[in-house]
């Protein structure tokens, strides 16, 4: 069913909204940029910015480019017609509960985070009951490269209506389904072999080069998959990971949780999550070096970080995630014994 509509419409041209985002990170910071290049209002607030040690940046960021920092969530969202939520998946349900009591009536509120559709559906309710329209968002690559255009699926029964709108701001979206849920499904199914996959070469390259056949092992996969540059291709999951494997291990449990949602046990998509936070891990332990240096997750060759890998595990075997106990074996079906 159709949420009522707002009391008070919303300026015909998106590009009067007052526009807010709730976290001002790596992605955060991409939207404001793009947004205030086309002359649009955007206040932003994000938890480290009550952290003296991590809000300089973000305020010399936000002092270059015109945007404004709120407090707290709810003087963002009292004065906001859009708000974006772009955090860590973990706090995908708490930024709609800080903002739904402060909402603006009829203001849209824009999911962006990597959750499952049972969190996103939890999400929506606390915005449609405070007035405003939830309308959830699957960013279906990654962000830099696109920047604002990135690929983006909308669901949910305002999808249609903001698509247009939002696509005006200079947004790449399209609508995947009016039923809440679908888009987030699309997304984290979606996860379960990207993310995966950034794990499995970590693991299989860092292994690799343990036992000196790393060459080997990219001219097999070169053979098996010649579409697929490995060395580059390594080196972006490596630095990847580095940079943003604590935002990740976070999604991958939304991952493991719609996978369960589903009624599977999530095998893949836990250990996905494990070998991602273990890397992050490290990254937060110096292993990689300084956080905010120009070299930092930059290498273009993965071989010296899978030795900082190998070192560390050498070093502190007991940060090592603990193997999960294997999965019990499927039945088979077999002929009766004589």
């Amino acid at each position: 069913m159709m949420p009522p509509l707002p009391a008070a419409p919303l300026p015909t041209d998106p590009r009067a909204w007052r526009i807010g985002l709730v976290g001002y990170g790596e992605v955060g910071r991409i939207l404001a940029e793009d947004l205030r290049a086309r002359g649009v209002a955007v206040t932003a607030f994000d938890l480290k910015l009550v952290e003296a040690a991590s809000a300089a940046p973000l305020q010399a960021h936000a002092a270059a480019h015109g945007v404004v920092l709120a407090p707290h969530h709810a003087a963002l969202a009292g004065t906001s017609d859009f708000i974006i939520s772009a955090v860590t998946a973990s706090q995908t349900l708490a930024v709609a509960r800080a903002c739904a009591p402060a909402l603006s009536a009829g203001a849209f509120f824009l999911d962006f985070n990597s959750a499952s559709p049972g969190t996103k559906g939890q999400a929506a309710a606390l915005i449609d009951a405070a007035g405003g329209r939830y309308v959830e968002g699957a960013v279906m690559t990654s962000v830099p490269p696109y920047r604002s255009r990135v690929p983006l699926l909308l669901g949910g029964p305002w999808a249609a209506t903001l698509s247009p709108l939002v696509n005006a701001l200079g947004f790449a979206s399209r609508v995947g389904s009016p039923t809440l849920g679908v888009a987030s499904a699309t997304k984290m199914c979606r996860s379960v072999m990207i993310k995966g996959l950034e794990a499995m070469v970590i693991e299989s390259f860092t292994a690799a080069r343990h036992f000196g056949v790393e060459d080997a092992l990219i001219d097999s996969l070169q053979e098996t998959f010649p579409g697929i540059d490995w060395e580059k291709q390594a080196a972006y999951f490596f630095q990847r990971v580095i940079e943003h494997g604590r935002r990740r291990s976070e999604e991958v449990r939304e991952v493991a949780a719609t996978v369960a949602e589903a009624g599977l046990t999530p095998w893949s998509a836990s250990g996905t999550a494990a070998r991602q936070a273990w890397v992050a891990d490290l990254a937060d332990a110096g292993v990689f070096g300084e956080r905010g240096t120009p070299g930092f997750a930059r290498s273009p060759d993965w071989r010296p970080e899978a030795d900082r890998l190998r070192a560390a595990a050498a070093a502190r075997p007991a940060q090592n995630p603990t193997a999960p106990a294997p999965p019990e074996p499927l039945p088979v079906n077999r002929p009766p014994r004589a």
